[in-house]
């Protein structure tokens, strides 16, 4: 090499050096305005650094948690209640739209009483206002004052399920159904076995399962819901809650209650998607039959591919459909330990795992057909209204109104443990 080669060698790795050491001169300059001290020795970030990456991050985590509203914001929103969505035994829920565009769903809570009231609010802030899932209505919000407690929802353009199972002239298509039937199930799994502390519903049924734009199902309505630990395994209940049709019949009785009352719930829900029907129906000439019953009949007498309701369909919604009974008949055992966790129940409605043959349900009563009539007014509910200690849902014409034999076997039982019990005092 020769000495002119190693003079430019010898140049170009000064330049090289000098490079180095400008750029990290730059970082080091950089580091330290982003790191000023405070004058208690405290470190901050430089406010460049703040309104372009934390500010943003602290905005976002701010809009997951719910928003305290004023009751003038929600009266300009909802254009002074002018849009009712619907009513009941709760309250009434208003259409409302923000003035950024966002479209929501004002509950407004009135009840019976101010503790009543009281207790929805923080039934629903509790459970809603602390998780997030794609299957769970979300909660934007509420309002908390003396003239107007209300709770914020996002807006489902679809409305409720029950619309397309009993009211709807255009049904959905079955693949869509059995999507809705998956995906409130994935919700309710969720609730049951994914978050710090397990959360009941006590109230799933159609009415309470709504729709997106996109037709994908919400649980909502957590009014009944309450947090429990998982190392309890059982619930101390008050009184029956829920709605009957739905409600599991340990629900209704001094029995020890646990999670498996949702999943029994979804079951009765899972028959009336399979069958686009309610399972009482009075106005079906045809069949006074309980649902359930009826279907249990057909499938063990393996008669249920030849039915109506599979018939005519084609072979991959048979498929789909013969899956769902299964689940559905596993889910409504009487005995709770038998019905299956609702993450399993998701893997076998997406067919990833076998179903078992399911026992019988309705092993225990007596003969199998039933004649639907109207509630009587006996232990705390009344003809028109099924609000029993603890539970604010009102029976309308949009939700069920019939008892079922499993309901009726649980109150001859009541009654006659209540008559050993009055025997045994005397």
């Amino acid at each position: 090499m020769s000495s002119t080669d190693g003079a430019g060698a010898g140049i170009y790795a000064t330049i090289v050096v000098v490079v180095i050491m400008v750029k990290l001169a730059i970082v080091v300059c950089v580091c330290r305005e982003r790191m000023k001290n405070n004058k208690d020795g405290s470190v901050r970030p430089a406010i460049p650094f703040l309104t372009i990456t934390i500010d943003k991050f602290l905005n976002d985590i701010e809009r997951e948690k719910p928003i305290r509203f004023t009751d003038q914001q929600l009266r300009i929103a909802t254009d002074n209640y002018s849009n009712l969505l619907g009513s009941g035994g709760f309250g009434a829920v208003y259409k409302g739209i923000f003035s950024n565009g966002t479209i929501v769903a004002v509950k407004v809570l009135y009840g019976s009483s101010d503790k009543r009231i009281q207790e929805q609010f923080m039934a629903e802030m509790g459970t809603l206002g602390r998780i997030h899932h794609f299957n769970l209505v979300r909660l934007y919000g509420f309002c908390f004052e003396r003239n107007l407690i209300a709770l914020v929802y996002e807006y489902m353009g679809n409305g409720s399920l029950d619309r397309y199972l009993f009211r709807e002239i255009k049904a959905l298509e079955f693949e869509k159904l059995h999507e809705i039937a998956v995906g409130t199930a994935r919700g309710i799994a969720y609730l049951h076995e994914e978050c710090q502390h397990r959360i009941i519903h006590y109230d799933i049924k159609p009415g309470n399962i709504l729709l997106d734009k996109n037709f994908n199902p919400k649980v909502a309505d957590f009014g009944l819901a309450k947090l429990c630990n998982r190392d309890n395994t059982h619930i101390s209940m008050t009184g029956g809650r829920g709605t009957p049709g739905y409600a599991a019949p340990e629900l209704w009785m001094p029995f020890p209650v646990t999670h498996k009352c949702d999943v029994y719930s979804f079951g009765m829900l899972l028959f009336e998607i399979i069958g686009r029907r309610r399972n009482v129906d009075t106005n079906l000439s045809e069949s006074q039959e309980w649902f359930p019953i009826w279907v249990w009949k057909k499938y063990d007498g393996g008669e249920l591919g030849n039915s109506k309701i599979v018939a005519e369909m084609e072979e991959k919604q048979k498929e789909m459909t013969m899956r769902m009974v299964r689940v559905a008949l596993w889910c409504v055992q009487y005995r709770p330990e038998l019905r299956p966790n609702m993450s399993v129940v998701v893997k076998m409605l997406e067919g990833s795992d076998e179903i078992p043959e399911p026992l019988n349900p309705f092993q225990h009563l007596i003969g199998g057909t039933f004649v639907a009539h109207p509630v009587q007014v006996s232990q705390g509910y009344t003809e028109s209204s099924s609000i029993y200690t603890g539970s604010s849902i009102m029976v309308t014409d949009s939700s069920i109104v019939c008892a079922t034999p499993i309901m009726h076997k649980y109150e001859i039982e009541l009654a006659s443990s209540r008559v050993d019990d009055s025997s045994r005092t005397h």
